[in-house]
């Protein structure tokens, strides 16, 4: 059984973020609710919104779904995702290449599918919003509320680095032999190498 979370009566307000960092479901999974705000003003200095770091065989990499902002667009909300460079057929090989052999990425592959998908006027946030709710589901931790808490019984973390949040100790990876341990990875690399535990992972350490 995974821990309760420590703050069960708050909610975490969080920037969206594309298969977040373990430090950013590290910290959801602390309270009992969390609240994402899609309607974060656009800075296209916050790249976690539409990239995300795994490990490959050379070591850290990241990937990024490309974005298109509408003149005049100044909400994450209103920047679509684009087709360039049919990121939605690359991603999942690059993945398969460095996750293959971990050991639990064939179990978890199908699941995230849905997100590797050709866009179709989608917002990067709505393609955030379908990637946490399959993670969350997954790890079983933290609902998410549709309405902005009110401010006594919230937490805002918007303008916070994640990686102060990020669990202790170490764990597994598929190539720390070769590369030692890879801290501030997307928790898809936590999926992908502890599986079911990685939920207890994240609310115990």
């Amino acid at each position: 059984m995974k821990p309760a979370p420590l703050y069960p009566g708050r909610v975490a307000v969080l920037p969206p973020q594309l298969f977040g960092s373990v430090a950013y479901y590290a910290l959801m999974a602390r309270y009992g609710a969390a609240y994402v705000d899609n309607e974060l003003r656009y800075d296209k200095r916050f790249k976690s919104v539409h990239r995300f770091d795994i490990a490959s065989t050379r070591g850290k990499i990241s990937l990024t779904v490309p974005v298109s902002r509408p003149e005049g667009a100044t909400l994450w909300c209103d920047v679509k995702v684009s087709a360039h460079g049919r990121w939605w057929e690359t991603m999942p090989d690059t993945l398969a290449t460095a996750y293959g052999r971990s050991p639990f990425f064939e179990f978890y592959i199908d699941r995230l599918m849905p997100v590797f998908s050709e866009p179709t006027g989608q917002s990067i946030t709505e393609l955030c919003d379908m990637a946490d709710s399959i993670v969350r589901s997954t790890l079983g931790i933290c609902s998410r509320t549709q309405e902005a808490p009110a401010d006594d019984c919230a937490d805002s973390f918007l303008r916070k680095c994640f990686e102060e949040y990020a669990p202790s100790s170490q764990y597994w990876q598929v190539r720390g032999q070769e590369l030692g341990f890879i801290p501030g990875l997307s928790i898809l690399d936590l999926l992908f190498n502890l599986g079911p535990e990685a939920a207890i992972f994240l609310t115990k350490n």
